[in-house]
């Protein structure tokens, strides 16, 4: 199969027309620009700007880009398998959104913080703790997980959902069928090479994305909460966001995993609105060459450089 598996319509016309475009369109609008089309890049030349950048950087990425407006797209290494990391979180949240939307949870009732064990990375549950409180609501722990990707957050929602394998199914329920989470935090983290649990395709996680931001899994409320929390979401400030230009508005949720055995892994999935036109769908999955003992500002600048390979494509 062909690694630049994007090149022609993606999602076929699941993410074209009104739905994606029926987020909140005062929130996001900025001026309009335009970019004449001899200066946009290619569809052909950005997916071989992204060969380039993985040559150039060594290791492995993918990604998938859709332009929710025309359908069409472009990647690299769009079919093969990466870790989820913290990006599984997005369509955790979302789906607490739509179980609250339709009456199946109630979101607002109290979940108890020591219902699950403390786990590395947990500073929203931290936060309350430290104000004096020992209950979230399911809704506050959504928020928690894509804005600051909670950990202990993330399992207490999962349990709501009979754990990673219970919430897997409910997303085959929905007709999801690439993504799977099968650990807990922070064990899923730890994916080697070939390694299929706890993994996503980048057209997999594109497609689901177009999905949530399109009719069909969330009503419009939802969508507005869930891209609200992605857009208020900081901890991808020197990845995508890094790249793409300052007038666009951006909502994004990262992952990242360090450890023995399995090389560093930095990803990044966003959602994009350029000025006055309908948004852009990214994901990006990034594993360095190698382990390495902490975070690398290169293997950011990777994401960030995926950022300007999308606006020249976008123009």
């Amino acid at each position: 199969m062909s690694r630049l598996g994007l090149r022609r319509r993606l999602l076929g016309g699941l993410a074209a027309g009104g739905g994606l475009a029926l987020l909140p369109a005062a929130a996001i609008a900025t001026p309009a620009t335009s970019t004449p089309a001899s200066a946009r890049l290619s569809t052909e030349a950005a997916s071989l700007r992204l060969a380039q950048l993985e040559s150039a950087h060594g290791g492995r990425l993918g990604v998938a880009v859709l332009d929710t407006g025309s359908g069409l797209g472009f990647g690299w290494r769009d079919g093969e398998r990466f870790a989820l990391c913290s990006t599984f979180k997005l369509p955790l949240a979302a789906l607490v959104l739509r179980e609250h939307a339709d009456g199946r949870l109630d979101g607002h009732a109290p979940i108890a913080l020591d219902s699950q064990p403390d786990v590395p990375h947990q500073p929203a549950v931290d936060a309350a703790r430290a104000s004096g409180r020992t209950h979230l609501s399911a809704l506050e722990l959504a928020r928690a997980i894509q804005t600051t990707s909670d950990n202990l957050a993330a399992n207490l929602l999962l349990r709501l959902f009979d754990g990673p394998q219970g919430f897997t199914a409910r997303l085959r329920a929905l007709g999801e069928t690439d993504l799977r989470v099968d650990r807990w935090e922070p064990e899923m983290n730890e994916v080697p090479t070939g390694e299929q649990r706890d993994t996503v395709s980048p057209r997999g996680m594109a497609r689901l994305c177009a999905r949530l931001f399109g009719p069909g899994l969330l009503d419009a409320s939802s969508q507005r909460v869930l891209a609200h929390w992605m857009i208020e979401t900081r901890t991808g400030l020197k990845r995508l966001r890094a790249g793409l230009p300052p007038d666009w508005r951006i909502g994004d949720k990262t992952g990242t995993a360090i450890g023995e055995g399995f090389a560093n892994k930095h990803n990044d999935v966003a959602i994009a609105w350029p000025p006055r036109r309908p948004p852009t769908l990214i994901a990006a999955y990034y594993e360095a060459d190698a382990p390495y003992p902490h975070m690398r500002p290169q293997d950011d600048a990777v994401l960030a450089e995926v950022g300007r390979i999308v606006a020249a494509w976008v123009g």
